[in-house]
């Protein structure tokens, strides 16, 4: 158990971090599956800027290394262009 209030605090602060970062990660990784899932080219384009907005947001905030996000807007680039 934590003896500092101090701990205390950072214990609750840290488990509200990763909640969050656990919801955003998860939505972006349905994003990215669903954006995999297209077959309209249309559609694909439309949703491309939000999910590599997404993936930018998780690289910024350490919750993905940003080569990562690199290599996945990368592909779904690709996967775009090719439909």
């Amino acid at each position: 158990m934590a003896n500092h209030k101090s701990a205390l605090k950072r214990i609750r602060s840290n488990e509200a971090k990763r909640l969050r970062n656990k919801y955003q990660h998860k939505t972006t990784r349905n994003a990215v599956r669903n954006l995999r899932a297209l077959e309209d080219k249309k559609e694909a384009e439309a949703l491309l800027p939000k999910v590599v907005a997404m993936l930018d947001k998780l690289a910024k905030n350490n919750i993905i290394h940003a080569n990562k996000a690199g290599n996945l807007k990368s592909k779904l680039t690709k996967h775009v262009a090719a439909l």
